[in-house]
């Protein structure tokens, strides 16, 4: 047990070193925290969505923006995670479609110079790529985390940025999103505040 435990860390630590020497990603990333940043100083608001695991990081990803993370005294970002409210979620789903429950939040809060941003691990999310679909459409920046895409995934042609995490393990594709969610918060309330 202790083998398998060692080798599960093993593998974490292998893929954040490579996260570190992945420029392309770095410079997504960079790009991400960049629109963010114009977001917020255009008056828009970020709005992140995802399923499962992607939508308790996109819950989290909410908090880090609108509450605090390492500046303490500051005011919070306007961020919005379309995961939370579930009389939303649950009758979206009843009445229009799970396909759907992103993009007609997008469409009834979201605006023009705004960002979103969709998680998902497969890439294959069809509520994400609808969301980012419509989003894009609606002059809404977007963003996805995924982890590795195919050359002819369909969520390409609606996202304006991706962060592709260098996996195909979820497990592995969670712990570098978790890492990008935080080095944007940190350093987008570095270049906001601080």
């Amino acid at each position: 047990m202790i083998e398998k435990c060692v080798k599960i860390v093993e593998d974490s630590v292998n893929l954040f070193n490579n996260v570190l020497h992945d420029e392309a990603l770095l410079k997504k990333t960079e790009e991400t925290i960049l629109a963010a940043i114009s977001c917020i100083k255009n008056g828009g608001k970020i709005l992140i969505c995802g399923n499962g695991g992607s939508a308790a990081d996109a819950q989290h990803f909410a908090a880090e923006l609108v509450g605090t993370f390492t500046i303490k005294d500051r005011k919070g970002f306007p961020a919005i995670a379309l995961t939370s409210d579930t009389a939303v979620l649950t009758s979206l789903c009843n009445d229009i479609s799970v396909e759907q429950i992103f993009a007609r939040q997008a469409e009834a809060i979201g605006k023009a110079g705004d960002l979103i941003i969709g998680i998902t691990t497969s890439g294959r999310s069809k509520n994400i790529i609808n969301a980012l679909s419509f989003s894009k459409a609606a002059g809404i920046k977007t963003v996805c985390m995924t982890g590795l895409l195919p050359q002819d995934a369909e969520i390409k042609l609606s996202s304006d940025i991706i962060l592709e995490a260098p996996s195909t393990s979820t497990p592995r594709i969670q712990e570098v999103h978790g890492l990008l969610i935080h080095v944007i918060c940190e350093v987008l309330e570095h270049y906001l505040v601080g």
